[in-house]
């Protein structure tokens, strides 16, 4: 995008290089009072939702300068956790401590709780289904289920029951990806969703952090507290396809390594690649095609808790705050709490062009 931020549109000579560059990165305006929980971009607009553990939902708008503008704040009655768009960009659902999700509409700014839950709500996410005529909401809770919802009626519509609290979702069109603890992963078909169409335990040994589908809804990418990521196809025939691999660790130093929690992982909405973000304050883009690191980026200066590319894949947006991934003695009012804007310029995220898939 040319000017995008104010930089050139020109190729640099450092594209060949995979350190990449935060010079052009903007501040948000007036960001949360306290760590980012989840932010995502409006699917019509460059309208970005950020959720927050100090029980608020904003919402901005992002300009073509990188310049933002705070539209429109509501609560909760908790840490607010999850925060996702409808497809159409007129609804926003959010969802926290306080057991509830709530909708706000953006063209009336009014706000209804939509769902409810016996614990934590941890995650929400709209999607269509062929069975109903508008659209539908999942949430998923420490209570150990997961909820379906029309929006149009106050009482839960399906609940499948988990192994164990759900501590992270994603849902890419009729594909709905469940994380829960004890690495379980549930994979079910939205066109049948109260089953599971497949339970597998995560290939990562250590806690799910976050699963992300592919934009093309062929699988999902795993992130896990050990600094790994795996990605994996839903159906059998591409397993051949599935691997793991390391990230967001430090170079040993005496036969030891630190290693840090991979926090989120987005999807490029064009491209395909994808981004890591994590609790050593890097992010990095990769190409799971060609298994190969696009970019990585110097650290931020504090742990990336939340990332979003927008619609057309040109801005990439992190939060950077404390996700206590060292407990209370590493906790201070210095430690930054923001949200960045990165323009994605040149060849950042895009897949290596000699390779091509088999499938």
């Amino acid at each position: 995008m040319a000017g995008l931020f104010g930089a050139s549109s020109t190729t640099s000579t450092s594209t060949a290089s995979t350190i990449g560059d935060l010079k052009n990165d903007v501040a948000i305006s007036n960001p949360p009072d306290d760590t980012v929980s989840d932010l995502t971009f409006s699917p019509s607009a460059d309208i970005l939702a950020v959720s927050s553990w100090d029980n608020k939902v904003r919402i901005y708008q992002i300009a073509g300068n990188g310049s933002s503008e705070g539209k429109h704040m509501y609560e909760h009655d908790g840490p607010v956790l999850s925060v996702d768009f409808i497809k159409d960009g007129t609804k926003l659902a959010s969802a926290g401590a306080d057991k509830q999700a709530k909708v706000c509409d953006l063209s009336t700014l009014q706000t209804v709780q939509v769902a409810a839950h016996d614990s934590a709500v941890r995650a929400v996410r709209f999607f269509e289904s062929p069975v109903a005529n508008g659209p539908m909401l999942v949430t998923g809770s420490w209570d150990k289920t997961i909820k379906y919802w029309d929006l149009r009626t106050q009482n839960p519509v399906g609940t499948v029951n988990c192994q164990d609290r759900v501590y992270t979702m994603d849902v890419r069109n009729s594909l709905l990806v469940v994380g829960t603890a004890d690495r379980y992963i549930n994979v079910i078909n939205l066109q049948d969703p109260m089953k599971f169409y497949k339970t597998i335990q995560s290939p990562l040994k250590w806690q799910t952090r976050v699963v992300s589908c592919f934009a093309d809804a062929s699988g999902f990418a795993v992130g896990s507290i050990e600094g790994r990521c795996a990605i994996q196809y839903v159906e059998d025939k591409d397993s051949g396809s599935n691997f793991s691999f390391k990230c967001h660790r430090d170079p040993p130093s005496n036969n030891v390594t630190q290693v840090y929690s991979v926090n989120d992982i987005s999807f490029h909405p064009q491209h395909g690649t994808f981004s890591t973000a994590g609790s050593d304050g890097t992010f990095h883009f990769w190409d799971k095609d060609a298994k190969h690191r696009l970019k990585g980026y110097p650290t931020v200066g504090g742990s990336i808790t939340a990332t979003s590319f927008n619609n057309s894949g040109t801005i990439f947006a992190y939060a950077v705050g404390y996700d206590w991934s060292k407990g209370y003695f590493a906790n201070n009012p210095n430690y930054p709490n923001k949200i960045m804007l990165h323009p994605v310029q040149g060849d950042e995220c895009k897949p290596r062009p000699s390779v091509k898939k088999n499938r």
